[in-house]
């Protein structure tokens, strides 16, 4: 899960990874390696860029959102039931994270991030916790984190099937390692393969 095929970083305009159009009647389904400081919507807000910036599409609407402090996989389609499929958490689709945290987690740290952390909002459900190490092979953030040169960082694989509020952020900080960098690897079978960050690519839907 920690190799993943990127072009090289767009520092801006829209560009298409694909361009092959789907057919006028067909649902749009798009991949967007959406950077930090970016809106999971069309309009900026405030010091946030929005979607607009990188996408020049009508007709098409997030799936489920990601933090402007967040980076990595935004999808966005012209399909309303594929829009709730993808982003209601009714239908529990895995979605998969890098996350960079603060000092090394141990094994116990890990079992409780898989059995479920117990959060001011309830209980969360059973998740994939495992180590990466290596560290994922990923672009410079801009900006870069603040690293703390006394304490050691790791990155660790986190897979749930939920959608709350900065959900990973605050499972692992209930775990005693805040998060420092988060990047959204996957959503259901969708990857962030071969997209470089304000990349994004059309292609046909496969749920």
């Amino acid at each position: 899960m920690s190799t993943l095929r990127l072009a090289k970083p767009v520092p801006r305009a829209a560009v298409r990874a694909n361009d092959s159009p789907a057919g006028p009647a067909a649902p749009r389904l798009i991949r967007f390696n959406k950077p930090y400081g970016v809106l999971s919507q069309f309009t900026p807000e405030g010091r946030w860029r929005g979607l607009k910036d990188f996408i020049d599409l009508p007709g098409v609407y997030v799936a489920g959102r990601l933090d402007a402090d967040s980076e990595g996989l935004l999808l966005l389609t012209s399909d309303g039931r594929l829009q709730a499929r993808i982003a209601d958490p009714r239908f529990k689709m895995e979605k998969t994270y890098w996350v960079q945290v603060e000092d090394e987690p141990d094994e116990a740290a890990l079992a409780a991030l898989r059995s479920g952390v117990q959060l001011n909002d309830g209980l969360t459900l059973p998740a994939r916790a495992e180590r990466m190490d290596p560290p994922p092979a990923l672009w410079e953030r801009d900006p870069p984190i603040r690293v703390r040169l006394s304490r050691p960082t790791a990155w660790i694989a986190l897979t749930i099937r939920e959608g709350r509020n900065r959900q990973v952020r605050r499972m692992t900080a209930a775990v005693g390692h805040p998060t420092l960098r988060l990047v959204r690897a996957s959503i259901g079978p969708y990857s962030l393969d071969g997209l470089a960050p304000g990349q994004w690519t059309e292609q046909s839907t496969s749920l």
